[in-house]
């Protein structure tokens, strides 16, 4: 083999072409000792892949030391337990280890477990040495050495164990001649003997074992990293001088920083890929939100393939499976290779106690458990590889908990790969993993409940749909009923009145006006459904005093009265004077009897569901649930555009009828209609329109004669006043006045009033934007100056407000003239005590 496949060949595994190429081995034996650790130090300085550092050091030092092979051992695991005086440890071991499948060196004579049972076990566990490369020749390329299989070697174990363990280098110079005499030297005056060699790798090789020389490889802090062992000194010498251990030594400092380096550089990288896992599973948790089963297999394959061990684990805990775990997931190394990896989905059946084992321990207790070998743990149940073919070994377990901190379940990874233990680094992984698993878990919980809640939501919508809407049989007798005129019921009539008509007048006046508006022809309703649909409405109302069903028809009448004889149905267009006459029928469904402040003050479920328009938002959502109901959807032949407008503008116009929106918006609407700068085919300026209709006729028994008037205000103060009693003995508050029963008296004042703050100033502003309304543009459709045809409606407002201060300034004659009498009493009293003390 050719110079360029030797240590002073190109370079193998840096993977960059662009750097200059090493020495040739002809030329590195021309240079002298100082040049040549030069060169030989440049040669690994820029390497960062570990193996390939290996490599190129042990192919070096052959070259420094003219040696024919060379191995090299890393440190894995930590430090841990008490740590040993490497001066104490008298390890009795050949230099080369017995035959076996991959070379591992071992030694296990009496004198060496003698000395291994007088050390703490779990220091001597955790650590080991690992060969990443063994038996380098001078003409061995990395390729080559990559197909060996790594060689693990006991802490303290052996001359390799001896030499990590002590920090101090072991030059044997004959190997053969300890084979036949016990090899005795001295370290730092203490004695120390290696057995008879053991020559049966050289018989399986064909190799033979002369000198040996094996030195610790240290860090910048002097902590041993690694072995490097070189075999056979070339040329006449025969065996490693004290001049090669120091030339070794001198060039193994530079070795050492530069593993260092590189294994850093390796951590860095590990770092970053677990750090990606994690951010992978924190989008899967706040992103995918699936079922808890896909959610846990998701955890367990991620943490399996950041962490190479044969078996991982979940096990969840929950309140209602007592004694044992309720879900227990087991994901194994070769699972995701397997035809029906789907099925590992699938929790297994329960059958761990929640109070045996590793697992039960961490379940109840939350403490990390990180075990070397599990069957001498006390905590280990071993019955859990009875009859599944399964050894446990090396076991990590810990604590899953959610954000209140309290324990969900564990995860439990076992028998890492190459029967290493898991490490500080691991167990930190998976601390961090936990969390993230906690959450995740804690999350699909939370949306499997909402799942099932939504589900249960379903289910009871669905009946309560039912029994919310109208039967058949009462739709079809509905149907089945004339329909008499417009003039008849006198629907046109701002003076309209209800009192002389029954329930089912009420539903055939309200087939009349959609008749009359040509909605069933427009938007092909059904008139079955129709029907059906106007009696589920009016079963949705509950029987309160005032905002029942009567209220509803009395404020569609009105919409439908002003519609007509304004001819702003032209304004609006069909679909929004659709909307606004269902809205007018709904806008109060399933009204309680009570407003939204004192939904707000009794923290009722309704104001946990909306915190501003209460009762609004309520009502509009029992309009869709009744349009959305089977046999009740009177706009299922509307096209997608069309429905979508309608509800928009329903939801607009119910939550108008809140008084705070009113105020919200009266403003806006004042100034629109006092600098006449308004045109209906803007959007915003018809829904301003919209809004203030729908105040208009909610309010409308104000403008009504005398007497319907009166009629009504008695119902809203026997409404409020029930109220108000409910507040006083439910919520021990003093009732505002307008719902004191005590402050009965003062009603005529505060109907006066209501009347000038509320109900005045929009009937007024209506008035006048219909007196001054122009002409819209041809696309639009115009109207004509209409403004006589609301004159009734502030006629009205203003003769009930002459009427409640007649009645006021009547009972303040009556209270003047009450008191006066009572004075008049009390005077004509003391006269006569008065009187009677003179008599006296």
């Amino acid at each position: 083999m050719s110079d360029a496949s030797q240590p002073g060949g190109p370079q193998v595994g840096s993977g960059n072409s662009n750097r200059p190429q090493r020495r040739s081995r002809h030329e590195l034996r021309h240079l002298d000792e100082k040049d040549l650790i030069f060169e030989l130090v440049k040669d690994i300085c820029n390497e960062l892949d570990v193996r390939s550092l290996c490599h190129k050091i042990l192919q070096n030092v052959s070259t420094l030391l003219h040696a024919d092979r060379g191995s090299l051992f890393l440190v894995q695991g930590e430090r841990s337990g008490t740590a040993v005086a490497a001066a104490a440890a008298a390890a009795v071991i050949t230099t080369n280890a017995p035959p076996s499948p991959n070379h591992e060196v071992a030694a296990n004579n009496s004198n060496n477990e003698n000395n291994l049972q007088r050390n703490d076990q779990s220091y001597l566990r955790s650590r080991c040495l690992v060969s990443k490369l063994f038996d380098v020749c001078s003409r061995s390329t990395l390729m080559e050495m990559e197909k060996k299989d790594e060689i693990k070697i006991p802490w303290g174990t052996g001359i390799v164990g001896y030499v990590a363990e002590s920090g101090e280098p072991v030059n044997i110079p004959d190997a053969y001649k300890a084979r036949h005499e016990n090899y005795f030297f001295i370290k730092q005056s203490i004695l120390i003997c290696f057995d008879l060699f053991n020559c049966e790798i050289d018989a399986l090789t064909g190799y033979r074992t002369r000198a040996l020389l094996c030195m610790p490889i240290k860090d910048c802090n002097g902590d041993v990293i690694g072995v490097a062992q070189v075999i056979n000194k070339l040329g006449g010498e025969g065996q490693f001088t004290a001049q090669d251990e120091k030339v070794f030594a001198g060039y193994l400092q530079f070795c050492g920083i530069g593993l260092r380096n590189a294994q850093l550089y390796e951590k860095s990288q590990l770092e970053v890929k677990r750090n990606q896992v994690l951010l992978d599973l924190a989008r899967m948790i706040f992103e995918e939100q699936s079922t808890i089963e896909h959610m846990v297999f998701r955890i367990l394959t991620h943490t399996q393939s950041l962490i190479q061990c044969q078996r991982v684990q979940v096990l969840l805990v929950h309140k209602a499976s007592k004694g044992s775990f309720s879900r227990v997931f087991d994901f194994e190394a070769n699972d995701l290779a397997g035809e029906d990896s789907d099925s590992r989905t699938s929790p297994f059946e329960s059958r761990f106690p929640i109070n045996v084992g590793i697992t039960g321990y961490v379940a109840t207790t939350g403490e990390t458990v990180n075990i070397l070998n599990a069957y001498e743990d006390p905590r280990f149940d071993p019955l859990v590889d009875d009859g599944i073919g399964f050894r446990h070994r090396t076991i990590l377990c810990m604590a899953i908990k959610n954000s209140s901190s309290q324990i969900i379940g564990v995860i439990q990874l076992i028998n890492k790969f190459d029967d290493l233990p898991f490490t500080k680094n691991d167990e930190n992984f998976v601390e961090a993993f936990a969390i993230f698993c906690g959450m995740g878990i804690h999350n699909t919980h939370m949306y499997e409940k909402a799942i099932i809640a939504m589900a249960k939501q379903s289910v009871t919508l669905e009946v309560l749909s039912y029994h919310a809407s109208a039967s058949l049989e009462d739709a079809q007798r509905l149907k089945n009923l004339r329909v008499p005129s417009s003039a008849h019921f006198q629907l046109h009539d701002f003076k309209f009145d209800d009192i002389h008509m029954e329930d089912g007048d009420t539903l055939t006046a309200c087939l009349r006006m959609f008749l009359d508006l040509d909605f069933v022809e427009r938007f092909h309703i059904d008139y079955d459904v129709l029907c059906r649909w106007l009696l589920s409405v009016k079963k949705n109302y509950r029987n309160v005093t005032y905002h029942n069903w009567r209220h509803a028809f009395n404020v569609a009448q009105m919409m439908f009265a002003i519609l007509t004889a304004t001819q702003w149905w032209k304004i609006f267009g069909e679909i929004e004077c659709l909307a606004l006459i269902i809205a007018c029928l709904c806008h109060d469904l399933d009204h309680r009897g009570t407003n939204n402040s004192f939904q707000i003050k009794a923290s009722s479920p309704l104001a946990q569901l909306y915190s501003t328009s209460t009762m609004e938002h309520h009502h509009f959502d029992q309009c869709l649930m009744i349009l959305s109901s089977q046999g009740n959807q009177i706009l299922s032949n509307l096209s997608p555009e069309e429905y979508s407008r309608v509800v928009k503008v329903l939801e607009e116009a119910i939550l108008s009828t809140d008084l705070a929106v009113y105020f919200r918006k009266r403003g806006a609407f004042l100034n629109l209609a006092r600098s006449g700068g308004y045109n209906w085919a803007f959007g915003d300026h018809r829904e301003l329109l919209r809004g203030m209709l729908m105040t208009v006729c909610d309010l409308a028994a104000i403008t009504k004669p005398w007497e319907v008037e009166k009629r009504v205000a008695e119902l809203v103060s026997s409404e409020f006043f029930e109220q108000g009693d409910i507040e006083r003995r439910t919520l021990n508050i003093t009732p505002i006045d307008i719902m004191n029963r005590e402050k009965e008296d003062q009603l005529p004042m505060m109907q006066v009033g209501f009347i000038d703050s509320i109900c005045l100033p929009i009937y007024e502003y209506i008035f006048e934007t219909s007196l001054h309304a122009s002409y819209l543009d041809e696309e639009i459709c115009a109207f004509a100056h209409l403004s006589d045809k609301l004159v009734p409606l502030v006629d009205g407002v203003s003769t009930n407000k002459q009427h409640w201060l007649e009645i006021a300034e009547s009972k303040c004659q009556m209270e003047t003239c009450t008191n006066h009498d009572r004075t008049l009493s009390a005077s004509a009293s003391d006269n006569e005590e008065t009187n009677e003390q003179a008599d006296q």
